[in-house]
């Protein structure tokens, strides 16, 4: 892990200021050793947690990650899965479909026709739209990545059941809350959203999350 993102104290000044819900939950979470959003910086690894992840309980892609790790023996790379046969995967609690996602990505990584350096040169759309090309990968786990790997400073996943929640729970809106409060609160929040997101988050969940 890495330290924390370098906007991101003034991006709690920022948020602080702009939304009174906000500044409550930016102080709630303050503590001297601050749990933030931090990044592993390893695309492959992150890609897999989040096609192992889709559709299941965090407990259960927990469980199922935890299989995966120990059949790659500690190395999650693309060379390690691309050795590793559909048994084994199946082994670890993965279905067809995240099979083949994570067999297709280990060989785009090896051949290039997938580049990670790319990204750092695209804006927010952009990347999303290149991760989306990717096998099992669609705009939610393109934002994941963009958030929790690259640490984007902007990005808002209104895709996420979490941070809808936590919109309701925190802005006393029914769930799903409206579409044009959701997009007010984009406004509101740019260009930090992704820690705007982060602390909604943890106002549900206990537990940081990462990828």
């Amino acid at each position: 892990m890495t330290k924390k993102p370098k906007y991101w104290t003034e991006a709690k000044r920022y948020l602080s200021k702009k939304d009174k819900v906000m500044g409550k939950l930016i102080k709630s979470y303050k503590s001297p050793s601050e749990v933030v959003l931090t990044s592993r910086k390893d695309v492959f690894f992150s890609l897999c947690k989040s096609i192992i992840g889709q559709q299941i309980s965090v407990a259960a892609a927990n469980s199922v990650f935890l299989k995966f790790k120990k059949t790659c023996k500690g190395k999650i790379n693309p060379k390690v899965i691309s050795k590793l046969t559909n048994t084994q995967l199946r082994k670890c609690g993965l279905s067809r479909q995240k099979i083949l996602g994570i067999k297709s990505l280990s060989k785009q990584m090896i051949d290039k026709s997938f580049n990670p350096k790319l990204i750092a040169k695209m804006n927010d759309e952009e990347a999303i739209e290149y991760l989306s090309q990717l096998r099992q990968i669609g705009r939610w786990s393109a934002e994941m990545i963009l958030l929790f790997t690259f640490n984007r400073p902007n990005i808002w996943p209104i895709q996420d059941i979490g941070l809808l929640r936590a919109i309701s729970k925190n802005y006393n809106k029914k769930y799903l809350p409206p579409e044009k409060f959701v997009n007010l609160l984009n406004k509101r929040f740019t260009p930090f959203c992704s820690v705007a997101t982060w602390y909604l988050w943890r106002s549900i969940d206990p537990e940081p999350i990462q990828y």
